[in-house]
């Protein structure tokens, strides 16, 4: 009889483990959860037959379409905004992460820090916006956005200074996750 809870357990436990290796959630080298670069745009119905798709589509002044694709879970968490290819037959080109459950393979994801990002990737190049910097990896497709808010005030109102990774504190808030294939 002592036997069934210990056999409960191990049963529980490995359903946790089983749920916590999701790859549905995953940012590695050219794929994001469901998706890969080589993905085409029309197969995302099928991809998330289980989730909403909503498409933006946008006339410019000089007639380019430009289309915005956002992925909702069942229930309405925004997962994720893609931007296709202009090719002729599209495919995922930028991709916008915004549920926190998508990680690099390395772990981190929209609730680490600079710090995670600086431990865990390589940084390859940081590049300053007006409100924000982007922080580059070498080792993965993803990049960074951190609030200038979130650096020290000599840094936060001069568009113009090259900043380099050991100006920005360890507690840096990443506020958005990107992912380029080109």
């Amino acid at each position: 009889m002592t036997r069934l809870p210990i056999y409960a357990i191990v049963l529980l436990s490995l359903l946790f483990i089983q749920c916590n290796t999701n790859n549905d959630f995953l940012i590695t080298k050219g794929q994001v959860g469901k998706l890969d670069k080589s993905t085409p745009i029309d197969q995302l119905e099928t991809i998330f037959a289980t989730d909403s798709i909503v498409r933006d589509t946008v006339f410019t002044n000089i007639g380019e379409r430009v289309k915005k694709i956002d992925i909702f879970e069942k229930g309405g968490a925004h997962l994720m905004t893609l931007t296709p290819t202009l090719d002729s037959v599209p495919k995922v080109d930028i991709i916008r992460i915004y549920d926190p459950r998508f990680v690099t393979d390395k772990g981190v994801g929209l609730n680490s820090t600079f710090k995670d990002i600086r431990e865990k990737h390589n940084v390859g190049k940081i590049v300053t916006a007006l409100n924000n910097i982007v922080v580059f990896l070498k080792d993965s497709d993803a990049y960074f956005t951190i609030a200038k808010s979130e650096l020290p005030s000599s840094l936060q109102y001069n568009s113009s200074t090259n900043i380099e990774a050991v100006q920005i504190p360890d507690a840096a808030k990443i506020k958005y996750i990107m992912v380029g294939w080109e």
